[in-house]
Order: structure tokens, then sequence, then C-alpha cells
């Protein structure tokens, strides 16, 4: 079989280059890493809020899927796969470092969201640290569905498929999640409206 290497990455599929990991091919696994890294970290970090616990959620990830890449059934995107066992190795330093007790990740688990329908504030580092902070006040099946539907742009169906619980089940949660942060995050909100100079009715942004 030809080395990934061979020809352009781009022409090489996910699943492809898990499968030739899975067979042995010495470039795939760290191909198809370096293509999804940013996403992984970026789940890892706002699920666990902690840069050194997000690094090595990520680190303990990665191994994960190296030694699973033949147990891949191909019935899911790579990515989808790739973020559920991100996931799981979160709950996993959560449980073990107790940066936060964690419900396990039952019929009634998943990630919560952030503000009620306000736009992923992350750009501004203020604010970021107070919606990590804020995050880290939810369970962390609500923590789950908020980052990937309301901070990585998941679909509530994508988002099931990652946390493995049906689509109602993510619906509710973020809706709880986005409950309880509501009042957390008020003060983000508050400032925003005032600067509506003349206001938009609802509250929206000055254009």
């Amino acid at each position: 079989m030809a080395s990934v290497s061979m020809r352009p990455v781009d022409e090489v599929p996910d699943k492809e280059l898990l499968a030739r990991h899975a067979q042995g091919d010495p470039h795939a696994f760290s191909v198809l890493v370096q293509r999804h890294r940013d996403r992984m970290w970026a789940v890892a970090l706002r699920t666990v809020g902690d840069p050194e616990e997000a690094a090595d959620a990520l680190q303990d990830a990665c191994l994960s899927a190296f030694r699973a890449a033949g147990r891949f059934r191909g019935d899911a995107a790579v990515t989808t796969w790739l973020h559920r066992i991100v996931v799981n190795a979160c709950l996993d330093r959560i449980r073990r470092k107790s940066v936060r007790p964690a419900t396990p990740m039952g019929d009634d688990a998943t990630f919560d969201a952030v503000a009620p329908k306000m736009p992923d504030p992350t750009d501004a580092h203020g604010v970021s640290l107070d919606v990590r902070t804020a995050l880290l006040e939810l369970p962390f099946e609500q923590r789950a569905a908020l980052v990937l539907v309301d901070m990585m742009g998941y679909s509530v169906d994508d988002a099931a498929r990652v946390l493995d619980v049906p689509p109602g089940t993510i619906k509710s949660r973020c809706a709880r999640g986005r409950a309880r942060l509501a009042p957390l995050l008020r003060h983000h909100r508050n400032r925003r409206d005032s600067k509506n100079v003349g206001g938009v009715e609802g509250g929206g942004m000055p254009k």
C-alpha cells in the first residue's frame, strides 16, 4: 500500500487515514491528528476549563484514538469519533484529578450552552475567562452539550452522535445549561445592552 506521504494530504479522507493507520501506515495517524488537533484542543479546553488539564486530556485522547483505530466501525464521521474520545478523556481527567465532581455520563448526560442565544464571546479575553468559569459551575454533561452546540457550532444531531444520546436529550440539556448560565453571565448582557444608543427592540446589538 502506498504511504500517505506519496500523495497530497488533502486527497486522503479521514476514514482512509484511520484505516491506513490501523493497517500499519506510519504517517497516517499524525496526519489525521494534525488535521483535527485545533478543534480537539478547543473541545478539551472549554470542557475542563484548565489549560494543563486540557493538554493532558488531549494527550490521553490521542493515545486512546491511536490504540482504538482498528475498532472504528465507520458508522460516524471520524471527527465525531475523535471528539467523543476527547470528551471521555476530559471526563476521566475530571474524575481522577477532582477538577470538579462529575456526574456519570448516562441518559441525562450532555454539555450545556453558553448564555441564551448570545454569540460565542471567546474572542474577548476577559469575557472568555468569565464564560470558562461559568461553564465550570455546570454539571459536566450540560457543559459538554453547550461546548459542542453553542461554542463549537455542532448541530443538535451531530452533538447527539458525539455524546451518544438522543437529540432530545441534547436539547433539554442545552436549555437547562443556558438557564443556569444566564444569571452568571448577565453582567455581560447588561453591558452590551447599555451600549445600544437609541436602543434596538429586544435588546439587539446596534448596527
